[in-house]
């Protein structure tokens, strides 16, 4: 004879300060928790999404951002060439040779505190590889100018950067002319210029990286293994959606390590608080449960429904962390890449993984909480049952 489900939640609702307490515990719980999951989901969406499916990204050999790399314009020519890479409607190779550094600018909160900035010179050509990237107020810079256009993220959180202002940065004097959306990707993280008047300025004899699209699909391992064969190029190259992966590895390890650590140690503590919740629930519930296996009750029935009382209250903890923790998708935070250390912005993000991922930590913990309670409810004999009432 198996007992009704509304009988469990019932016992619930008649404890309602301790069935609160316990489930909010278990609630903050379930934040953190979804809270870093959700944060290495923003973070990675950021960046992987930055990648174009069917671009790729060439830099030196044994670089592992583009502001450590080189490439001479003889080498960049070599690929440009290659007949795996795409051509336009004129014939032109869709290619983009770029320039990538680092410039510090103060925060617009904080005007003592400085951040890199990731600066970045392309041609025209960067910007039909790049069709995220819209200009949302003022126009694009021309080419062959000292004009510059700043991402919106960029323009949200550094000082000096609105349209009309002059940054001074290489020596020059450089005029923000417009602001960029590049749709939550690590553009919005960047300064875009021209890339010829970037090399001059910076001083450089070569690009940093150079992006491709290519004339299929398939083409990627026919264009790798042509650069790796050819003895005048030491390049690496990587689709570029998995670079962007790569970029984003050390900072999730990081938070994801972190929030690992803290969601296990926020868990000991409502683990005990659910173990402590169900073993008064048995004491003062001893008459009930003789009465219960007075009734023809079995032993495994008792203990299906105090660990199903446990479950529940894991249930209900765990959707509300995640009602709460659902709030945090309309934050946009900042942080310095591990990889390139500069400045990146990167929201939370909630899936539906996140929540089934949340959901299952929850009734862990309910399990975990309320196994030994529940068996020793079932263990319990008749008679000294209904004798202790």
């Amino acid at each position: 004879m198996n007992i009704p489900l509304n009988y469990i939640a019932r016992n619930l609702w008649v404890r309602k300060l301790t069935t609160a307490l316990t489930a909010g515990g278990m609630a903050l719980v379930v934040f953190v928790f979804a809270a870093v999951l959700m944060l290495d989901a923003g973070l990675k969406a950021t960046l992987v999404g930055t990648g174009a499916a069917d671009n790729v990204i060439v830099i030196r050999q044994g670089s592992q951002t583009e502001v450590q790399s080189g490439l001479l314009r003889d080498q960049a020519a070599l690929v440009e060439a290659s007949p795996e890479v795409a051509r336009g409607a004129s014939g032109e190779p869709l290619v983009s040779k770029e320039v990538v550094v680092l410039n510090s600018l103060p925060k617009r909160d904080q005007p003592t505190k400085r951040s890199n900035v990731v600066v970045r010179g392309v041609p025209p050509m960067g910007l039909t590889l790049r069709p995220q990237v819209k200009i949302v107020q003022g126009r694009m810079f021309m080419p062959g100018s000292s004009e510059i256009v700043v991402g919106a993220s960029v323009a949200r959180q550094f000082a000096g950067v609105e349209i009309g202002q002059q940054l001074s940065f290489a020596g020059r004097k450089w005029t923000v002319v417009g602001r960029f959306d590049a749709g939550k990707t690590a553009f919005d993280s960047e300064i875009w210029g021209d890339v010829e008047q970037m090399i001059q300025a910076f001083r450089r004899i070569s690009y940093s990286s150079l992006i491709a699209r290519l004339s299929s699909p398939a083409a990627f391992d026919a264009l790798k293994q042509r650069l790796d064969e050819d003895p005048r190029l030491k390049v690496d190259v990587r689709r570029e959606r998995k670079f962007y992966e790569d970029q984003s590895k050390s900072l999730s390890d990081f938070i994801s390590y972190l929030g690992l650590a803290l969601s296990i140690i926020f868990s000991l503590g409502a683990m005990i608080g659910a173990t402590i919740t169900m073993y008064a629930a048995v004491a003062t519930r001893t008459g009930e449960i003789g009465t219960l296996r007075a009734l023809g009750f079995q032993r495994r029935s008792i203990l299906t429904a105090f660990l199903g009382e446990s479950l529940l209250l894991a249930l209900v903890g765990g959707l509300l962390g995640l009602f709460f923790a659902s709030f945090l998708t309309a934050i946009t935070i900042s942080t310095t890449n591990f990889s390139s250390f500069s400045e990146l912005a990167f929201g939370f993000t909630l899936t539906l993984k996140i929540v089934g991922q949340s959901l299952a930590f929850a009734l862990v913990m309910g399990f975990v909480g309320g196994v030994l309670p529940a068996i020793k409810a079932s263990r319990m004999k008749i008679v000294d049952a209904l004798r202790a009432d």
